[in-house]
C-alpha cells in the first residue's frame, strides 16, 4: 500500500508531505481547489508521461516520491527481485521532471529507465477515472481477470507452457522439412562443422583455464625477476630485508618496555607481523620453486587459443559459445542424417504437443465460459445500485480464427458494457463517460475485491451524475473495498464522503505573486463542517451541521 507521498513544485503544489493510511481515504474540496493535482502527481511518479508544464511557476524542476509497505509474496516484490531492485523490502519511487530536460526516474535510490518505473506501477496503484493509468482498458488484464475470478490461473499457466513446447517442436519440424531441398549441401557444410569443431574438443570450462595459464607463461620472467626482488626486500637481504628490520626494532621495543610496560602491546603486535612477513617468505619461495617456465607448453596453450579464437570468429559466435554451437550443429546434422526416421519421430511428436495443448485449452475455455456469466451478472447487479439502471456489463469470449492457436487459449476474452437500457454493449474503452467509466471500475473491484493483486485503488470522478440513495450506495461500496484493499477516492459528494476512514481536505489560495493548494488531514470536528459545507454550500445552518455529524455517525456504526 502507499504509505508516503511527497510532492515537490508540481503546477500549483510547491510542498507537500501526506502520509497515507489503510482503508478508505477521502479527497475533498471546493470546485477546482485542486484536488486532481495530487493524482497527477501520483501518476508521475508511476511512471506517467511527464510534460514540462507540470513544474510549477517559477520552479526549476519538480519530483514526486512515492513509498510502499510491500508484502514479500507481492507481484512488486516479485518485480523488484527479478529486476535486481528489492532493497529489504522497501519500494521507493521517484520521478524529477525538469522543463528542458529529459525526466528522470528512479527506485530504491537506483536510476532505471521511465518504462521500468510505468511497469512497477502498474503492480502497486489502479488509478480509476479520466485517466490512461487504467489497467481494467487492458486486453490481457480483462483475460487475467475472469482468470482470476473463476480459479483459472494456474491451467492457463499450464496452457502457456504447453503452448511453447508445441511451438519447439513445431519449429523444428519446419526447418526439417524446409531442409529437404537443398539437404545435400548442407549435410556436407555440417559434416565438416561438427568434425571441425569436435575436433577441437573444446569444453566450457577450458577457456579461462588457458587464458589463466597463457598469461602466466606469457609474463614467466617478469613473475621470476618480481618475487625474487619481493623475497629479497622482505627476508634474502641480511642487511636490508624487512624481516631483520622489524627484529631490530622488537628488540629495541623490548628493552622499552621495561620502562613503560604499555609498549608490551605494541611489541605483540610486531611479533605478530614479523612471524606474517617471514610466513609470506616462505610461501613466495614454494612459488619460485614451483613456477613452471615451459617455452614448449606455452606454444601449446597459444596454438590452442588461437585455434578456438579462429573458430569463434568464423561462426561469429564468442570463444565460451563454441560448445553448445558444436551441441546444436551435431543434432541438426544427426536430424537430417537420420532425415526419414526423424521427420516422422518430430511429426508424432508435434501432433501430440498439439493434442495436449488443445486438451488444456478446451478445459481453459470450459472454466471462462462458465465464469463470463457469472462475472457479467454480478458486475450488472452493482451497475444497478451505482446508477447505472438497466445498464449491463458482459464478458465476451471470440473465438480464434481457424486452425489458430495462443498461449493464452482458445479465445480472446473481452469486457463489454452497455451503459444504458435499449443500448448495445460496447467495449469497455469506448464507454465515453468518465463517471460511468470509474463506476463501472468501481462495481468490477467489489465484484473482485478478494481476488485483486493491485493494493492501492484510486477512483476519480466516481460520483458524478449521481446523488441521494445512489450515492449513498457508492459511499458503503468504496468502504466495503476500503476493507481489503486500500482505497483513495475524490469525491464532491457528502454521502461518499462520509464513509471514509480518512479524510484529507484539500484547498486552494493566492496572493498577488502566486496560487498554492495546500492538503490537510481532517480532524473529527473539522469533518463535520467539511461535510456539512458540502451539504449545504456556503451558508451552514445548525441543521446542517446536526445532519453532517448524524451522517459520520451512522457511517462509523
Amino acid at each position: 500500500m502507499l504509505q508516503h507521498l511527497s510532492i515537490r513544485d508540481v503546477v500549483l503544489l510547491d510542498r507537500l508531505e501526506l502520509e497515507l493510511e489503510p482503508g478508505l481515504t477521502v479527497l475533498t474540496g471546493e470546485t477546482g481547489a485542486g484536488k486532481s493535482i495530487v493524482i497527477d502527481a501520483l501518476a508521475l511518479a508511476l511512471g506517467e508521461r511527464a510534460e514540462a508544464g507540470v513544474v510549477r511557476h517559477g520552479a526549476t524542476r519538480a519530483e514526486v516520491t512515492a513509498a510502499f509497505a510491500l508484502k514479500p509474496s507481492s507481484p512488486a516484490a516479485k518485480w523488484l527481485k527479478a529486476q535486481e531492485l528489492f532493497d529489504d523490502g522497501e519500494c521507493l519511487l521517484r520521478r524529477v521532471v525538469e522543463a528542458d530536460k529529459p525526466s528522470k526516474a528512479f527506485i530504491n535510490g537506483r536510476p532505471v529507465p521511465v518504462q521500468q518505473l510505468r511497469e512497477l506501477g502498474d503492480l502497486l496503484v489502479d488509478i480509476h477515472g479520466q485517466h490512461e493509468h487504467q489497467s481494467l482498458l487492458k486486453r490481457e488484464v480483462q483475460r487475467d481477470t475472469l482468470d482470476a475470478y473463476a480459479g483459472l490461473e494456474e491451467t492457463a499457466a499450464h496452457v502457456a507452457e504447453s503452448y511453447r513446447a508445441f511451438q519447439v517442436l513445431a519449429e523444428r519440424f519446419e526447418a526439417l522439412k524446409q531442409q529437404s531441398a537443398d539437404r545435400e549441401a548442407r549435410l556436407e557444410l555440417l559434416r565438416f562443422q561438427v568434425r571441425e569443431l569436435e575436433a577441437l574438443n573444446l569444453k566450457l570450462e577450458e577457456i579461462p583455464q588457458l587464458e589463466e595459464e597463457h598469461a602466466r607463461l606469457a609474463h614467466g620472467a617478469e613473475l621470476v625477476e618480481g618475487v625474487q626482488a619481493v623475497t629479497q626486500a622482505l627476508y634474502d637481504d641480511e642487511e636490508q630485508s624487512l624481516s631483520r628490520a622489524l627484529t631490530r626494532a622488537m628488540t629495541r621495543l623490548e628493552t622499552l618496555s621495561k620502562h613503560d610496560p604499555r609498549l608490551n602491546d605494541i611489541h605483540a603486535l610486531l611479533t605478530e607481523a614479523s612471524i606474517l612477513i617471514d610466513e609470506a617468505a616462505a610461501r613466495l619461495h614454494q612459488y619460485l620453486d614451483g613456477l613452471e617456465l615451459d617455452p614448449q607448453r606455452l606454444e601449446q596453450v597459444e596454438r590452442r587459443m588461437s585455434s578456438v579464437h579462429e573458430l569463434s570468429r568464423k561462426h561469429r559466435v564468442k570463444p565460451e559459445e563454441l560448445p553448445a554451437l558444436a551441441l546444436k550443429l551435431r543434432t541438426e546434422l544427426d536430424d537430417i542424417e537420420n532425415y526419414d526416421a526423424n521427420l516422422g519421430k518430430l511429426e508424432d511428436e508435434v501432433k501430440s504437443a498439439r493434442a495436449a495443448y488443445l486438451k488444456l485449452a478446451k478445459e481453459l475455455s470450459k472454466g471462462r465460459q462458465q465464469a463470463a456469466g457469472k462475472l457479467g451478472k454480478a458486475v450488472t447487479q452493482h451497475m444497478q445500485e451505482l446508477g447505472m439502471p438497466g445498464g449491463k456489463f458482459e464478458v465476451a469470449l471470440a473465438p480464434l480464427p481457424e486452425g489458430e492457436l495462443s498461449a493464452n487459449g482458445l479465445e480472446r476474452v473481452e469486457f463489454l458494457v452497455s451503459a444504458n437500457p435499449g443500448q448495445p454493449a460496447k467495449p469497455l474503452n469506448k464507454v465515453a463517460s468518465g463517471g460511468e467509466l470509474s463506476r463501472i471500475s468501481l462495481a468490477l473491484q467489489v465484484v473482485l475485491a478478494g481476488l485483486g493483486k493491485i493494493p492501492t485503488l484510486i477512483f476519480d470522478e466516481v460520483d458524478v451524475g449521481v446523488g441521494g440513495r445512489v450515492a449513498e450506495i457508492v459511499g458503503l461500496k468504496l468502504r466495503a473495498l476500503g476493507q481489503t484493499r486500500q482505497a483513495l477516492v475524490i469525491t464532491h459528494l457528502a454521502q461518499v464522503a462520509a464513509q471514509g476512514d480518512h479524510h484529507l481536505q484539500v484547498s486552494k489560495a493566492a496572493n498577488k505573486s502566486a496560487t498554492r493548494v495546500d492538503i490537510k488531514v481532517l480532524t473529527d470536528a473539522e469533518r463535520v463542517n467539511e461535510i456539512a459545507r458540502m451539504i449545504g454550500g456556503v451558508e451552514i445552518s445548525k441543521q446542517t451541521l446536526a445532519h453532517a455529524k448524524d451522517m459520520l455517525e451512522r457511517a462509523s456504526a
